[in-house]
């Protein structure tokens, strides 16, 4: 089975967002699959099958398969158009909820991902946990918490404190400021999470970033950083209740799978 490892938002090495991405001919049993994935030991690996007119797509962490992942269909999208399909302009994945539709051009790879509403909700012990004071405090469902904070730096200098953060329901929280170079910039934890603690790059928590920002700015088209230790960057369009992101990626290793 062939397999890349592919550094996703991002166009040098060693930075972006890390994901491994199978190549399959058949899909194989869920135990296998999980199997492969704790093996990589990557945030994600995405799994691809080819069909007549799309590929199918699951998402698998070390511990959990999850709905949607922006670093691993942006990387799948890239061992499609770099080899698999290289003449190809457009890929559509299908995952078990939805069809997503990945375009190329040049160099950037742009994702058409569902926005995800937000609600307004309160947690008494998020200021001592974060260090800062909100100015406030939205989640998605039982999926991820978005914390707006008042400055650039107080995202990038948060030391947040873990084991207080786990008190959470949701499986991840994500901070955001309006930025100084980019128009926001943002970092995305999993306090439960043993091997990530502190997400790379995390498409999926733009799908809150950008709608909330492109109201708070009064435009569509925005530009993102991820202030983690490796960093990343995205360009943002809010469409609708689409949310569009284009980013770069890297390969960094080719090889086979041997089962």
């Amino acid at each position: 089975m062939k397999i890349f490892h592919i550094n996703a938002f991002t166009s040098a090495l060693f930075t972006g967002n890390p994901a491994a991405v199978c190549v399959l001919d058949k899909w194989l049993p869920d135990d296998l699959l999980f199997s492969i994935a704790r093996e990589n030991n990557l945030p994600v690996t995405a799994f691809i099958l080819k069909q007549k007119e799309h590929f199918e797509i699951r998402w698998m962490t070390p511990e959990l398969e999850i709905d949607i992942c922006g670093h691993g269909t942006l990387s799948a999208a890239y061992v499609v158009f770099q080899h698999l399909a290289k003449t190809l302009e457009k890929v559509i994945f299908k995952s078990k909820t939805e069809l997503l539709e990945v375009n190329r051009r040049g160099d950037d790879i742009i994702l058409n991902f569902p926005e995800k509403l937000i609600e307004a909700c309160h947690y008494d012990f998020l200021e001592a946990a974060l260090g800062v004071k909100p100015v406030a405090t939205y989640n998605h469902k039982n999926e991820r918490v978005m914390v707006v904070l008042p400055t650039e730096a107080s995202v990038r200098d948060l030391k947040p404190d873990m084991a207080t953060l786990k008190k959470i329901t949701q499986r991840g929280i994500t901070v955001t400021a309006a930025g100084s170079e980019a128009d926001f910039v943002s970092r995305t934890f999993y306090p439960k999470n043993e091997l990530v603690k502190e997400d790379a790059v995390t498409g999926a928590a733009h799908c809150l970033l950008v709608p909330y920002w492109s109201h708070q700015l009064n435009k569509t088209r925005l530009s993102a950083r991820q202030l983690s230790r490796r960093g990343g960057e995205i360009q943002c369009e809010y469409a609708g209740d689409r949310v569009l992101l284009a980013g770069k990626a890297v390969l960094y290793k080719a090889g086979e799978v041997l089962l």
